[in-house]
């Protein structure tokens, strides 16, 4: 492989490169962080960086693969969002609040990743503390879109999807409240999953809303997602919500072949996410991908999801609430930022908490606060629990009519940056596509399916069942096998 093959070269591709021994895991490494170090003043995809320890985990790659015991990620190179505690790296989330702040221990996926044989090169910016759609919320200033620059790259995981789209690295952790995988994959073209709530131990991932946060694979491609998610997921008793399940092979529906490989798959369109408010080229991209879908043999099928308006409100009346409770460990007493000037102990919470905090993150604690205060819990709170059980059974009906659901992953493509930032309401319905997934709990992942005729990716969305991730996985992947959009990358140019 050259130079940009293995930029833009997926994980099973690169897997097979270092298990030929074009390249050692070393090599491989010091290439991507020369990359990431080119890019970085132009995408500000990166919190972090970790040359020394990538260093050393890519020797210690090559090392157990001369010794024959390589697995199937062994060497490869991978980011994780910087809300992921790894030992003895940065773990900011973003904010001014942790600007400082080094992780004691790693996440339960951190350790997965690791015990798979992976090498971690740093930390992807993002919304702060996970609360936005564009990643401009960030302390360290905002993320761009390599294929665009004077765009967002979505959020909150937007400095891992800008790091796999760039070339920067072939995956990355990300984390998903109420679209924060989905969306920045659908924006910056790449390939991104969110798996059943409970699947992926939340252990040592800092919380934004704990009944809605999932952590999830993001690639260049559905099998790059299912072998990340076969190691990532298990079951971890340090997590309460870690559903006790065996672990599964996410790749299994992958590898089987079939003349007709979607033979009886059905797949429900919600007349919601094909209406109104959706732009045109985003509607003519799904449609084609389903005309491919068809091809393949899958048939599809009219769906209802009649409470699925509401989950905009429902999700964030909910989601505030919980970051208002999760983020008043945050006070300037055990750890993170602290303000300098005090003249007692409520004066140091109000002052360390006005200086930690962005606009977006207090905006949220105070609406979170209010809605669960006396007198307003059973008005808001209470309603929106009810609303989310409501939507949540809507996908359960609709299940029984078809396989998956699919539609458009966001109604438009990558806004210009500073276009949302004095409007929190446009940019909270960007998600309007994806929070339902959230709400119920259940898998949803998006893939590339087109771009608009001035360069700017489109994705698709899938949703299905609890636990039907290897389904997803494998519909996902034979759509890439006769499509080249997860193949586009963009123009070395923009950022190097």
């Amino acid at each position: 492989m050259n130079r940009q093959d293995i930029a833009y070269a997926t994980v099973t591709e690169l897997a097979a490169g270092l298990a030929a021994g074009q390249f050692s895991a070393l090599e491989l490494t010091d290439e991507l962080l020369a990359r990431i170090a080119a890019a970085q003043p132009t995408l500000n995809a990166f919190v972090s960086v970790d040359p020394d320890g990538a260093r050393t985990a890519a020797k210690a790659a090559d090392a157990a693969r001369a010794k024959g015991e390589a697995g199937p990620l062994t060497g490869i190179p991978i980011a994780h969002k910087d809300l992921f505690m790894t030992e003895g790296l940065r773990t900011t989330c973003s904010s001014k609040m942790l600007e400082h702040f080094v992780a004691p221990y790693d996440a339960h996926v951190v350790t997965a990743l690791k015990q798979a044989g992976t090498v971690l090169l740093g930390k992807t910016a993002m919304d702060e503390f996970a609360m936005g759609s564009s990643s401009e919320t960030s302390f360290f200033g905002p993320v761009r879109n390599p294929w665009q620059l004077d765009s967002v790259p979505g959020g909150s995981s937007g400095g891992a999807a800008v790091a796999v789209a760039a070339g920067l690295v072939p995956a990355s952790t990300g984390s998903d409240t109420g679209g924060s995988i989905r969306q920045p994959s659908s924006f910056c073209g790449v390939t991104g999953l969110k798996p059943t709530y409970g699947i992926c131990s939340r252990h040592g991932m800092v919380a934004f809303a704990s009944s809605l946060d999932q952590a999830g694979p993001m690639a260049r491609s559905a099998e790059d997602c299912a072998l990340l998610l076969t190691a990532m997921a298990g079951h971890d008793p340090r997590d309460a919500t870690s559903l006790p399940r065996p672990k599964e092979d996410y790749r299994r529906e992958i590898v089987k072949t079939a003349t007709k490989p979607l033979d009886g798959i059905r797949i429900g369109l919600p007349e919601a996410f094909f209406g109104d408010g959706v732009d045109a080229p985003v509607v003519a991209a799904v449609e084609a991908a389903l005309t491919e879908l068809r091809a393949l043999g899958a048939v599809t099928v009219p769906i209802a999801l009649p409470n699925i308006g509401y989950s905009v409100p429902v999700y964030h009346v909910l989601g505030p609430a919980e970051a208002s409770s999760n983020l008043s460990c945050f006070d300037g007493v055990r750890y993170g930022h602290r303000a300098a000037q005090y003249t007692d102990l409520l004066d140091m919470y109000k002052k360390t908490r006005a200086e930690g905090f962005g606009d977006e993150v207090k905006r949220r604690i105070l609406i979170g606060t209010y809605v669960l205060s006396h007198g307003y819990y059973d008005a808001y709170y209470l309603k929106a629990q009810k609303v989310r059980r409501l939507i949540a059974d809507d996908y359960q009906a609709a299940f029984k009519q078809c396989d998956v659901i699919l539609g458009p992953t966001v109604p438009t493509t990558a806004p210009l940056l500073g276009s949302q930032t004095q409007d929190p309401i446009k940019m909270y319905l960007n998600d309007i596509f994806t929070i339902g997934a959230n709400l119920a709990g259940i898998p949803a992942m998006t893939a590339p399916c087109g771009f608009t005729s001035n360069g700017l990716p489109i994705g698709l969305q899938l949703q299905g069942p609890y636990f039907s991730e290897a389904q997803l996985l494998n519909i996902a992947h034979r759509f890439q096998q006769v499509t080249d959009w997860h193949r586009r990358v963009p123009k070395e140019a923009s950022h190097a």
